[in-house]
């Protein structure tokens, strides 16, 4: 989620609310008192619930039941009891007169709104109210035997970016339960000519991770009104710790949205996939009207010297996650999704507004889960923040992180063009100059010494410690999908021309050291209509057309061999950035816009002994300088075979002819 996303954004049903602006006194907030146990929210035992919230400042604080999700008076009302470290608590009663709850603060005299408490795993519909339900009790058969697929490394993962809606709405996905979290776990599912959609497409492609749009509780699509298919990306939080309800088939259930996106999760793993969650702490939907305003006013949001919300996300406000209390609800909110969700990764939503220390608590919780649990986000944020740069989890600062990997904007607008610049083209459609940004992916924005950082497009020093930590992509959800971008910057260029383009970009982005991204329907070249910020257009614009990879059937196959090929050869994923300058040799004398490099001496014990990588971002056929020698050609433009499409006699002194706008990997 960028700057040019957020900023179009003007009411609560948007990707992130416009936010009432908040005066707040300044305040010491340091001296709040913190509360260290591991029992906020409600926590159950012998069939007895407990519910425990920090709300420091509240004179007194109720516990109200209510018999349904949403209308009606509380059956219920109870005085919370003051506790250590800022809290209150209340054992509720058994029999419990009503199943749902909120709680409502008293501060300085004035009762503040009824709100469910931050620390909420269950709620009634559209999240108004918090549910009495132990989530465990929530889970499909045979949860307690799911397990994660193994993984080795991290340069192993290849992440599919996607939307439950956007891979099961469409008329001929023939997905029965459109839209929701059990949609995307039927298997076998085929479209137009017979073509496997939903998940089928996901296991068919290859990919080892799903990566999708937030599934938590956000604030724009209304539970209560599931006919009116409501369409949104999901970047407005309400709750953290709660799945989202419209994805479930009975929002107004509790259990329903819990067990639900269990069973998806059961279903992925039982067919090798894992899970990326995307995650959004670094805002709210609605800062004032927040749980946390209403407990604890001011203490979660960053403010300007003015006393207004400060808005580094764009959005209306953002997160102070140095806070002791803020920081503590971020990491037990991730460490609850990994252990009550078995989910296996985290996509962090602007990942930039969040402070250090706290993504360092972050990897340490999840490592206590699972060590192969994967962190990566987004390392910038979209506006001005109090928080100091040098405390921020931007790319600079990601060699200060163990194992939190960031996303390379220096490839992707270097492969195709400027990410708002619409019109201006990339490498991979002839504009010079890029050269090094790409190599820069290349490396997985790890130091190499053939690299020139100073001709790099933004960051003129590698920001990774190992490839691990580098995410590598041309496209995502955000601004235009690859097509769509390819032929806005190139007027003219014929379909065949584009396609060359589009193969050759996501070939540099398959073949690069770090961790490959792809956002779902690139494969067969997914288009949008020319629709640069689709977070609340409707599902015809957003769904994945399914008719595509039928119609480009040979598109969708070479991406499939090729990331076969990158999961086939470990000299494409080395873990570390002495094996990368180790065994990385970029070709010297190359032509403009034209590069090529080698993988040497059986990199990552690959069969291949050397493998030769060549680019041409040229739109015409360019003489390359290569090696002499004899080579096995295993990917030609749009054709992979690893046992070989030809060979190839190449003598001393004579350049190799590269097609234009294409790729070319040779081996010996």
């Amino acid at each position: 989620m960028k700057i040019l996303l957020l900023l179009s954004l003007l009411s609560i049903t948007a990707a992130c609310a416009v936010l009432s602006q908040s005066k707040a006194t300044p305040v010491d907030f340091a001296a709040y008192p913190t509360y260290a146990g591991s029992d906020l929210g409600l926590t159950f035992g012998r069939e007895q619930a407990r519910l425990r919230v920090w709300a420091p400042t509240a004179q007194a604080l109720q516990l109200k039941l209510y018999a349904e999700g949403t209308g009606g008076a509380p059956v219920a009302t109870y005085a919370m009891e003051k506790s250590t470290g800022g809290t209150w608590v209340y054992q509720l009663p058994t029999p419990l007169p009503g199943r749902f709850y909120v709680v409502q603060a008293t501060i300085q005299g004035r009762q503040l709104a009824e709100v469910p408490d931050p620390y909420v795993h269950a709620v009634g519909l559209n999240g108004l109210r918090g549910a009495v339900l132990d989530p465990a009790t929530a889970s499909p058969a045979g949860w307690s035997d799911d397990r994660r697929p193994e993984l080795g490394q991290a340069t192993d993962i290849v992440i599919g970016e996607a939307h439950v809606r956007d891979l099961t709405m469409h008329p001929q996905a023939g997905v029965r339960q459109q839209g929701t979290f059990l949609g995307l776990a039927e298997t076998g599912t085929t479209g137009p000519a017979g073509v496997s959609t939903s998940l089928q497409h996901l296991l068919e492609l290859g990919i080892t991770h799903l990566h999708l749009l937030p599934t938590n509780d956000f604030a724009s699509v209304d539970e209560s009104r599931p006919a009116a298919n409501r369409y949104n990306w999901g970047y407005d939080p309400l709750h953290y710790s709660v799945p989202e309800g419209s994805y479930a088939t009975d929002a107004a259930d509790p259990a329903s949205r819990i067990r639900e996106l269990k069973q998806l999760v059961r279903t992925l793993h039982r067919r090798e996939l894992r899970l990326v969650l995307d995650v959004v702490y670094n805002h709210t939907a609605d800062a004032a009207r927040s749980s946390f305003e209403q407990l604890v006013p001011g203490y979660y949001y960053r403010h300007k010297p003015d006393g207004t919300y400060s808005d580094a996300t764009a959005c209306g406000n953002e997160i102070a996650s140095e806070r002791p209390m803020v920081r503590k609800l971020i990491v037990e909110s991730v460490a609850y999704w990994a252990r009550e969700y078995h989910v296996d990764g985290f996509r962090f939503d602007l990942m930039g507004v969040l402070d250090l220390r706290t993504m360092r608590a972050v990897r340490v919780a999840l490592d206590e889960v699972d060590h192969s649990i994967f962190i990566y986000g987004e390392g910038w944020t979209a506006g001005a923040s109090p928080l100091p740069e040098a405390e921020r989890a931007v790319k600079a600062n990601v060699l200060k992180l163990n194992r939190v990997a960031a996303f390379g904007d220096e490839l992707r607008d270097g492969v195709k063009g400027h990410y708002a610049r619409q019109a201006e083209p990339g490498f991979a459609s002839g504009q010079p100059g890029l050269e090094e940004s790409v190599k820069f992916g290349i490396v997985a924005a790890t130091r190499h010494p053939q690299l020139d950082y100073a001709k790099v497009n933004y960051s003129k020093a590698p920001w990774a410690n190992e490839p691990g930590q580098a995410i590598n992509y041309v496209a995502c959800h955000d601004d235009r999908v690859l097509w769509d971008k390819l032929t806005v910057a190139n007027p003219g260029a014929t379909e065949e021309e584009l396609i060359r383009m589009d193969l050759l970009s996501n070939t540099i982005v398959f073949t690069s050291q770090g961790v490959p991204f792809l956002p779902v329907g690139d494969e067969f070249l997914r288009t949008k209509g020319g629709a640069h910020n689709s977070y609340n257009l409707p599902d015809s614009v957003n769904q994945l057309d399914w008719a595509r990879k039928a119609r480009y059937r040979r598109i969708f196959g070479f991406y499939q061999q090729l990331i076969a090929l990158r999961r086939a050869h470990p000299a494409f994923r080395l873990p570390t950035q002495a094996l990368v300058q180790q065994h990385l040799a970029f070709l010297p004398g190359l032509p403009a816009n034209t590069i090529g490099y080698q993988l040497l001496g059986h990199a990552g014990a690959d069969a291949w002994g050397t493998i030769t990588v060549l680019f041409n971002g040229n739109r015409t056929d360019t003489a390359v300088p290569v090696p002499a020698g004899s080579y096995t050609v295993v990917l030609r433009g749009g054709e992979v075979n690893p046992k070989g499409l030809h060979k190839l006699l190449q003598p001393a002194g004579q350049p190799l002819i590269l097609p234009a706008s294409t790729a070319m990997i040779l081996v010996q």
